[in-house]
């Protein structure tokens, strides 16, 4: 049933006595539950938001729903890590309910400056006509880790020109000055991304629209994220809107980059190639990233979608983060490879070598459901090369989830359309992307209780989803049809203990928040 909005904008101090505890009971018996995915504790997840490097961790926060799985009363709940596999648990970041958040703590980012994190985010605010009234806010985190928001708003007001979806600031320094930009919907209802600049995070200036070759691309642009990373300008956005193209913008909504020169921040003026989705899978949206200690930039995301629902809802919570990922630029392109520091979290492996000729065979030495599995295929330009090669994963009765690659056209396909309960078909149940034919394909699959995410070659395409078989389906085969192909393999089982479990006991206490 659905929430009224009453219901949904709740604080947790408003929460009737043990609603949040059964939320958390309903969640922890649901046998969909990660072992090593980043999960609410009960309600729903969405945006990673304020994720930085400071004393020796990072901070990343979530957008957080307590009291149920509609997009409700946001928080920004709060996660520590030193190496991106091990998480801690820090609690409630970011408490909505001010006169500049009273209908919750949206996006935003964060930035160390004086030696202290900062947060920017956008505030929510509904008036009685129900009205949206953005406004841009900071809050600064002490030795304590404890979050200070400031009183008044740092941007009050949305440009002449734009409407009231003006939303998500991301932040990063140039120089002496503080350089944000927010993603914002035109008043002709088309995206866009401006430029804000400041010299202490308190004052800031509006610079203007950053500009594209994209006058029309869609009618909102979500969660940007400007960086700049091997002498080139990458910026990040989620645009609404899109109609598919192709084997491209298949999902609701759209999540992916535009790659060229540094961008101009005197006169916005960025030079770039065409957009490119980040992620090829079916649940990826509102990815955020960072700089690490040695320089590298990692980005994590949202691993599902805006309006849609998903199977979990009925448990009691939705949605989780994806892995983080470190990127890099070669031949025009962003690549993404899973973060070295997961090879922490690796057991005891189990290796397949065998040639298959036209058949399928199983994995038998090795089964589950959370694990990381390293897939090379060679031989593929033999005479008799096989025309389709390929993997299935969480195989049980009439379940299994399909990787497959043409040998003779380069195309990747995912079918998820026997994984077990139906994940919003209405958006088809394949994702798809075409490679330059080659001898040898690589993958490298991540499979969680409810989710996989599949770096294919050296990171140069990604596919993300989340599954939803039955606990039982934990088998894995191989297969070649049309001829043979050379298979090897290496299955690394994953274990409990990356993400924090449970309901914190000292986070509330007869569903009021704990002063």
């Amino acid at each position: 049933m659905k929430m009224t909005n009453e219901q949904k904008y709740r604080l947790i101090g408003q929460a009737e006595p043990g609603e949040l505890e059964r939320l958390a009971e309903q969640a922890a018996a649901c046998s969909w539950r990660q072992r090593y995915h980043i999960q609410p504790h009960a309600g729903l997840l969405n945006d990673p938001n304020g994720f930085v490097w400071h004393n020796g961790e990072y901070h990343l926060f979530y957008q957080w729903f307590p009291l149920g799985t509609d997009h409700g009363m946001k928080y920004w709940y709060h996660l520590t890590s030193p190496d991106l596999a091990h998480w801690n648990d820090a609690g409630i970041g970011l408490e909505p309910g001010g006169p500049y958040d009273s209908h919750g703590a949206y996006s935003g980012s964060a930035i160390v400056k004086d030696g202290t994190p900062h947060l920017l985010y956008t505030g929510n605010v509904r008036d009685a006509d129900w009205t949206r009234h953005p406004y841009q806010c900071l809050a600064s985190m002490d030795e304590d880790g404890r979050i200070v928001k400031r009183e008044l708003p740092v941007i009050a007001e949305v440009p002449a020109g734009y409407t009231e979806h003006f939303r998500d600031p991301k932040v990063w320094k140039e120089g002496e000055s503080y350089l944000c930009v927010i993603g914002a919907q035109r008043s002709d209802l088309t995206g866009a991304a401006v430029l804000y600049r400041s010299t202490d995070l308190l004052h800031w200036n509006f610079e203007g629209e950053i500009g594209t070759d994209l006058p029309s691309f869609g009618y909102m642009w979500e969660c940007p994220d400007y960086f700049e990373l091997g002498g080139a300008g990458v910026l990040l956005l989620c645009p609404q809107g899109l109609e598919p193209q192709g084997d491209g913008r298949r999902n609701v909504h759209q999540s992916g980059y535009l790659l060229g020169a540094p961008l101009n921040t005197a006169t916005r003026e960025f030079a770039h190639g065409e957009f490119a989705e980040l992620d090829r899978g079916f649940d990826f949206y509102a990815p955020q990233t960072t700089e690490g200690p040695d320089g590298k930039r990692i980005l994590i995301g949202w691993m599902g979608l805006p309006d849609l629902e998903y199977p979990t809802d009925e448990h009691g919570w939705a949605h989780c983060l994806t892995l983080p990922r470190e990127l890099s630029v070669r031949n025009g392109r962003l690549i993404q490879r899973p973060a070295e520091s997961l090879n922490a979290l690796r057991g005891e492996e189990r290796l397949f070598a065998s040639k298959l000729r036209d058949e399928r065979r199983s994995f038998e030495n090795a089964e589950g459901t959370a694990y990381e599995l390293s897939l090379t295929v060679g031989g593929l330009t033999d005479a008799d090369k096989a025309g389709t090669v390929g993997i299935e994963f969480r195989v049980g009765g009439d379940e299994r989830t399909v990787l497959s690659y043409d040998t003779r056209t380069g195309r990747v396909m995912l079918d998820r359309s026997a994984s077990g309960v139906p994940v919003n078909p209405a958006y088809g149940t394949t994702r798809s992307c075409t490679l330059n034919p080659t001898d040898r394909i690589e993958f490298r699959l991540f499979v969680d209780v409810s989710s996989v995410e599949i770096f294919v070659g050296d990171g140069e395409e990604v596919f993300t989803a989340r599954l939803f078989p039955d606990p039982s389906s934990t088998g894995i085969a191989f297969f070649a049809n049309g001829g043979s192909a050379d298979f090897e393999a290496a299955f690394r089982p994953y274990g409990e203990g990356a993400i924090p479990r449970g309901l914190p006991a000292d986070l509330i206490d007869n569903g009021k928040v704990k002063s």
